[in-house]
């Protein structure tokens, strides 16, 4: 890759015919014309090359709880350097981070090495890229990641998980944990509502299961869009398949961006809560004040393992282990 100026040449693109490109970075496969951006408004085609505009510019930058990824069954109670880009590839109309996402926000350019200099100086068990979709800052990731690495710290997404096989079987080896924003379980949400398509985004959890990746997912549950209980049922039947252990985060929706739904009831979530228990292990409500539905509780005897208060963790683990009859509790402790 080359570098002009803060922008690098773009991973994953070939080229047209009248300086045309294709970026192959995504399922949306866009063609640009010179002078235009794609979806996600990172990558831009200048004279017929395709370059990560977005490369190294950072929106915001700040060491976090890992549970606020959310991430509650990798490392518990660490702390852990996030930062973000702007732009994504998708236009989900009930974006909670819109003014980065759909817009440009002032932004400052942070190179991979000051980033990794960052996290060890705060003490973090790594970097979570995240914020806006972080899968359109492909190229930083995957060098800042590396170096991250070689220092001994972990990586993490929190990620729509949008991509091309390719450019993620580059990718997992470097990538220790994620937080797969499953949108709903349904593709006519993913078209109508976030412009995008849902069977790739279960390709790519199952790719990074596969590899060994630590994984979470979240929904959110919006009122009247993704939360029948027909499609709720097969959501979870599906993870099931997968994996019963895989922690799932059922996060209640507020009105933001262009859907101004009154938010979710907290008797709907309870009630999809209680569906979610009878068939994975590990459930959580987010955005929602309920100490219950917050705790890990040993699947296996019911022993309360991990409680959470706000950001507050106590972990009772021993190791990965229930403390009370040894039962081994999926994830990273």
């Amino acid at each position: 890759m080359q570098r002009d100026g803060d922008k690098r040449e773009a991973a994953y693109y070939r080229k047209l015919d009248n300086n045309q490109v294709q970026c192959l970075l995504c399922p949306h496969e866009c063609i640009i014309a010179p002078g235009k951006r794609g979806v996600c408004q990172g990558r831009k085609n200048i004279n017929g090359i395709l370059y990560a505009e977005n490369y190294g510019m950072v929106s915001s930058a700040g060491v976090d709880p890992v549970e606020k990824k959310p991430l509650y069954h990798f490392y518990p109670a660490s702390k852990i350097l996030s930062a973000g880009t702007y732009g994504c590839n998708f236009r989900c109309s009930f974006c909670q981070n819109w003014q980065i996402s759909q817009q440009k926000p002032q932004l400052r350019y942070i190179p991979p090495e000051e980033l990794v200099q960052m996290a060890l100086q705060n003490e973090s068990i790594g970097i979570a890229f995240t914020y806006s979709e972080p899968l359109i800052w492909y190229e930083y990731i995957l060098e800042t990641a590396k170096l991250s690495r070689e220092k001994g710290l972990k990586n993490v997404l929190v990620s729509n998980g949008y991509l091309n096989p390719s450019p993620l079987s580059e990718l997992i080896p470097l990538i220790d944990g994620v937080n797969i924003d499953l949108k709903a379980f349904n593709n006519d949400f993913y078209k109508k509502i976030c412009g995008g398509s849902l069977e790739p985004v279960l390709q790519n959890i199952k790719e990074l299961y596969k590899d060994g990746v630590h994984l979470e997912l979240t929904t959110l549950i919006i009122p009247e869009q993704n939360d029948s209980r027909e499609e709720i049922s097969t959501l979870l039947k599906w993870i099931k398949e997968l994996d019963s252990g895989i922690p799932l985060h059922l996060s209640r929706y507020f009105p933001r961006y262009k859907l101004k739904k009154e938010a979710t009831a907290p008797e709907l979530m309870e009630s999809i809560y209680q569906m979610a228990i009878e068939e994975l292990d590990y459930v959580y409500l987010g955005n929602l004040h309920t100490e219950r539905a917050t705790n890990t509780y040993c699947p296996d005897c019911g022993e309360l393992l991990i409680h959470r208060s706000i950001y507050s963790v106590e972990n009772r683990l021993k190791g990965n282990k229930c403390s009370e009859c040894g039962y081994q509790i999926k994830g990273l402790f």
